[in-house]
């Protein structure tokens, strides 16, 4: 499909530069499957699910990714997107034309790294030295990898360390958030579990690729980045059965969706799974395992936005999204949130 396809306008001052306090009062655009709009609040959710729906949850814990450093008298800045391994990370580098293989970024508080490779896409392979955890290391000298369209507008600050992490955040290794579940506090989880609503967990480790724009004029024609996740076996044993069973499966957020889609069969059916996902989802994808999507609104032209297209029709999200600006929603990772349910019809288009 054409890129174009999936562009927009969006007044700037719609991105939404801190989150709704308290989370759960955010703005809540219900799509159902009939394309039907329906302006509520996040704290609505419960009203708009049924005993017995099983939410699913992403459990990755965001670790200060962003370091800035120096390499003799250069500027260096590193934002690591995926870990390869106890002490080597793959990171996309600002001001690269400066760093070649083999040289040392000191990124101050006693944290120092080597470039060991390059790769196509312009990142690096960058080696942590000594034998401290390098999340120790991040601890230290990093900051939160807040997006680059809050990022360029003001400061990383404290205050970011708790808005920009989940309260489902255990597993670490995220260089940014999944941002749908920020809206959940542990009053909107009572509610859901009132309402006899079941939640699960599983993993995916988001990496900054995510923020990377479309530079392909075909959707075809475009490399996804891949992230590391995983379904533990008890929990996929409940989604199978919760899936046969005929109820109903909401990934919230598009980081769960595509873990839950990477490891299902044709059937609905989750075995225990672990590794690597570039799963691209386009209209005309026909979805596996939800039946629905809570989600924030995402970028112009972004893989997310060609996601949630394929999830709710692609003129739908258009009219969908031209509703939330004029309804002064706020957008991207700190934004409002939406709940769409999948459209037969779009999944055949």
């Amino acid at each position: 499909m054409r890129v174009d396809l999936f562009d927009f306008e969006l007044p700037e001052e719609l991105i939404a530069l801190r989150p709704a306090e308290p989370r759960e009062s955010a703005n809540f655009l219900v799509v159902s499957r009939d394309s039907t709009l329906s302006d509520r609040k996040v704290v609505d959710l419960p009203s708009q699910l049924r005993a017995g729906d099983v939410l699913v949850f992403n459990d990755t814990k965001v670790i200060q990714a962003q370091l800035e450093g120096r390499r003799g008298n250069a500027k260096i800045g590193a934002t690591l997107h995926k870990r390869i391994d106890d002490r080597r990370w793959e990171a996309f580098i600002r001001n690269a034309k400066r760093l070649r293989i083999g040289e040392q970024v000191d990124f101050g508080q006693g944290v120092t790294a080597t470039a060991e490779a390059r790769y196509d896409n312009g990142s690096f392979t960058l080696a942590f030295d000594g034998n401290e955890p390098v999340e120790i290391l991040l601890e230290r000298a990093g900051s939160m990898p807040l997006p680059p369209y809050i990022a360029s507008k003001r400061a990383i600050d404290e205050k970011d360390k708790d808005d920009y992490q989940t309260i489902f955040a255990e597993r670490e290794g995220a260089v940014a958030a999944p941002t749908a579940s920020l809206h959940f506090t542990p009053g909107l989880m009572q509610a859901l579990s009132d309402h006899d609503i079941q939640t699960e967990t599983v993993t995916l480790h988001v990496g900054a690729g995510t923020f990377l724009p479309v530079k392909a004029d075909d959707t075809d024609d475009h490399e996804m980045h891949s992230e590391w996740g995983e379904i533990a076996p008890d929990v996929a044993e409940r989604l199978s059965r919760a899936k046969a069973e005929g109820r109903r499966i909401i990934a919230v957020g598009t980081t769960s969706l595509r873990v839950l889609e990477s490891a299902a069969d044709d059937n609905g059916h989750i075995a225990a799974w672990s590794g690597d996902t570039d799963i691209f989802i386009t209209p005309g994808y026909r979805f596996r395992m939800i039946d629905a999507l809570m989600t924030n609104f995402h970028l112009p032209r972004s893989t997310l936005f060609m996601l949630v297209s394929a999830v709710a029709g692609l003129e739908t999200m258009k009219a969908a999204y031209a509703h939330a600006i004029a309804q002064k929603y706020r957008f991207y990772s700190y934004g409002d949130s939406s709940l769409l349910w999948v459209n037969p019809a779009a999944n055949e288009s």
